[in-house]
């Protein structure tokens, strides 16, 4: 689609405040860059200064008999709020009244709101208050803006439009857009995630993708007439060609762009008035800043030299106790790592638990890893002579404290320049996991580099390694979800810490590529500048690969609202906008952790198997649970269905009713309500034929353990904890689960007496869950997910 952006008009607009050392543009500024940006009806105009006369023929270029009136100011921009916006009759005395009454009652308002949000003032009012303040927001007041009066097209919900753009620290541009109006932040609040509004980064979306993602908002159904009674008030071309401007002139003003000549922090029209099949800009704001670079990047092919290490070097290893460095040693000899390869700096020891002994790092060269696990204070020299000497091509920095005080921020700053420096250099020197991180377990590097002594967090040796991938941001929370995946332990389990070199977005990219991994999976807290986008581009990356990426991302509070003018932040707040982000590019991204621990498990098993569709085949020896999945159908990503089963089917379970002396008191249907007369053959034969079932893509069955007729029956005398026999359902299941290239989901609602039967199957590529409702909304996600994938 052809667009119309004069991006030479618009950088003299920017130039031309600039140069008054002025980088946020008045509202009919604004309208001249929208002009620029190639809006096709931008409202006529008026300035009205401080003190000008306005003539009385001025108004006549307005159509209609009104006029709107709005204050200008550097510093007011809800204006509405403040008594700063006022629809008048196009009357020159009545213009000249009330745009007088507001430029003084505007100034006491925004006294009285800034009094009141002591977080929100400008910083040209630190200092003052009272009477003082309040004659320097008067004198910053430049006047009253005419404009001409639009009639609404509608007066009902959604028929206004916000379209913005805004600079994110981790994810760049990003693009917004949804219902607008005054009530846009309320609408946010109120609407699920994403029905509202939509967000996404500019970098990696088209205008026609962007309008892909809009068309799922009630705003799009409103603006298309969807609704019952609706018209429709604008075309989709329309829509997506203004889409298209925002996101090339997002890209073009933007830090990513080494030719841009200052960079839009954030520019909003809010709202679009939709009149006669035309977008007319109603309000809109710039805020702008003159251009900066982002950070040099970093050699992620080094991280292999991490993850699978040929010499590895320690340094913090004590002789005579047990500290963090002496667990990693051992952690690292346990793991089958060869002594022969490591060394350890000690200036006093010649052999530490078998492992050789240098006395400086000086007699240390190029090996693969460094892992150092000293005090804050001992990392700058350390980190030097690593840098400048080239000691070593990966580092793991387990030491924490390193700006996390007030004391140390400025010590960590100098560390961090020093790192970024050594990546612009020729080879661009090691890379740095941490600090303060618990370091990678590499499974298949031999690697475990955890301070967490063996007898603390066991590992599962006897298990192979699971094709998973964990990142995560915290040491504790890696710990404790590696216990929590029941295939085993994870191919990697990678703890980042601060970033102060290393991100998320790095092992995402890294990983994409590792064929030892189906699945990586990530706990985000928060993203280093930049990261975010570098993270969506290893996600979408990953999944082109054919890989599952599922992500927690920690903290919902709307944080960027005190970081913007306008209304996007508090609309697309920072948990909004990167859940939005990883989303498009491809992330599954959990709502809670219970939900993240059981979508792991659920994709590591069900990684290799086919997901075809939503139709359901279920099994449950109880009535409350039939209901229960009935009324689980529905998740807010998909809706599972329970499709009547083929003839086929139908007479396979009929015949074992038969065989089994049950047909006279079970009805074949589904979900099927089993007896709890019926012995472990008939749950298993009915399984097999749902699972053949060409009308079922997925099979989600009660485990039966409660059943007198079943034969899995808890033991604590067992070493196992459990007996069955060899023709049991749990004995036979993986086998089922092994054969079918369907995902089969298992419930056993049944106490915690029942739980070594779950862990026994889970241990064999069975997913087991609590109930019926976890395993259905899990499934939905999952399976929706799969699909968008597929798509």
């Amino acid at each position: 689609m052809q667009l119309f952006i004069d991006f030479d008009k618009m950088t003299r607009i920017f130039a031309t405040a600039a140069q008054k050392e002025r980088f946020l543009l008045y509202e009919h500024e604004t309208y001249d860059l929208l002009a620029a940006l190639g809006s096709e009806s931008v409202l006529e105009y008026l300035l009205l200064s401080r003190n000008q006369r306005l003539g009385s023929d001025a108004l006549a270029p307005f159509l209609g008999e009104k006029v709107v009136l709005k204050v200008v100011s550097p510093d007011v921009v809800h204006k509405s709020d403040v008594g700063g916006v006022k629809v008048v009759p196009k009357m020159a005395g009545k213009v000249r009244s009330e745009s007088r009454r507001m430029m003084d009652t505007v100034g006491r308002r925004y006294t009285e709101f800034l009094e009141a949000h002591p977080d929100q003032w400008p910083s040209v009012y630190v200092g003052l208050s009272g009477e003082e303040l309040q004659e320097a927001v008067h004198k910053r007041v430049k006047g009253v803006l005419i404009t001409q009066y639009l009639p609404p097209e509608s007066e009902s919900l959604g028929n206004e439009l916000l379209v913005s753009l805004r600079w994110t620290r981790e994810f760049g541009m990003v693009i917004t857009a949804g219902l607008g109006g005054t009530d846009t932040e309320f609408y946010a609040e109120r609407f699920r995630l994403g029905q509202a509004v939509v967000s996404t980064s500019t970098a990696d979306v088209s205008g026609e993708e962007f309008f892909e993602l809009f068309k799922k908002t009630i705003a799009y159904e409103k603006l298309s007439g969807q609704t019952r009674g609706g018209k429709r008030l604008v075309s989709d071309e329309q829509l997506i060609e203004c889409f298209g401007a925002f996101i090339g002139v997002g890209n073009y003003f933007s830090p990513l762009n080494d030719q841009a000549p200052y960079v839009i922090e954030e520019l909003e029209v809010n709202p679009f008035a939709l009149v006669d099949y035309e977008m007319v800009p109603l309000d809109g704001l710039c805020r702008f800043a003159l251009p900066y670079r982002a950070r040099a990047p970093r050699a992620i092919t080094r991280i292999g030299n991490m993850l699978h290490p040929e010499r590895v070097a320690l340094i913090g290893v004590s002789a005579t106790k047990m500290n963090f460095g002496r667990n990693i040693l051992q952690n690292m000899l346990t793991a089958g790592f060869p002594a022969e390869k490591l060394t350890v700096v000690s200036p006093s020891a010649g052999q530490i638990d078998g492992v050789r002994c240098v006395k400086d790092i000086t007699e240390v060269n190029g090996v693969d890893l460094m892992i150092v696990a000293v005090a804050a204070e001992q990392v700058p020299s350390l980190i030097d002579e690593i840098i400048d000497n080239r000691r070593a091509e990966s580092v793991i920095l387990i030491s924490g404290g390193l700006g996390e005080t007030e004391e140390s921020y400025e010590q960590a700053r100098e560390l961090v320049e020093k790192i970024c420096l050594s990546h612009g250099r020729e080879g661009g020197g090691p890379v740095i996991l941490g600090g303060n991180c618990m370091g990678v377990i590499s499974r298949i590097g031999r690697v475990d580099s955890f301070f967490t002594p063996e007898t603390c967090s066991p590992k599962r040796k006897g298990l192979p390694p699971s094709p998973i991938a964990l990142v995560s941001q915290s040491g504790a929370f890696a710990l404790v979800r590696m216990t929590k995946l029941v295939t085993g332990d994870p191919a990697y389990n990678i703890t980042v810490g601060n970033q102060m070199d290393l991100t998320i977005g790095d092992f995402l990219t890294y990983l994409a590529d590792d064929d030892n991994v189906g699945v990586i999976c990530v706990y985000v807290e928060g993203f280093q500048d930049l990261d975010g986008l570098h993270a969506c581009r290893g996600i979408r990356r990953a999944v082109e690969n054919g890989k599952e990426v599922i992500v927690y991302k920690a903290g919902r509070t709307p944080e960027g609202k005190k970081a913007t003018s306008g209304h996007t932040a508090s609309v697309a707040g920072d948990y909004m906008v990167c859940t939005s982000c990883l989303t498009q590019a491809g992330a599954l991204v959990a709502d809670t952790l219970e939900e993240f621990d059981g979508l792991i498990n659920l994709a590591a098993i069900l990684h290799e198997k086919q997901v075809t569709g939503y139709n359901i085949g279920a099994l449950s020896p109880a009535g409350f649970e039939s209901v229960g999945i009935a009324d689980s159908l529905q998740s807010r990503d998909s809706i599972l269905k329970l499709p009547t089963f083929s003839a086929k089917t139908m007479m396979a379970i009929s015949d074992q009713f038969n065989r089994a002396g049950l047909a006279g008191i079970m009805e074949v249907k589904n979900p099927l309500d089993i007896s709890p007369a019926a012995p472990d053959v008939v749950y298993l034969e009915s399984i097999r034929a749902m699972l053949t079932d060409e009308n079922i893509d997925a099979v989600v069955t009660s485990l039966g353990s409660l059943s007198p007729s079943t034969s899995d029956t808890p033991d604590p005398a067992s070493p196992a904890g459990w007996v069955g026999n060899e023709k049991s359902l749990a004995t036979l299941l993986p086998q089922l689960q092994l054969e079918s290239t369907k995902p089969l989901i298992v419930f056993n609602d049944a106490g915690r007496a029942h739980e070594p039967i779950n862990d026994a199957l889970r241990v064999r590529g069975v997913p087991v869950f609590d109930n019926c409702s976890l395993a259905m909304t899990l499934l939905a996600r999952y399976t929706a997910y799969r699909l968008s994938l597929r798509r």
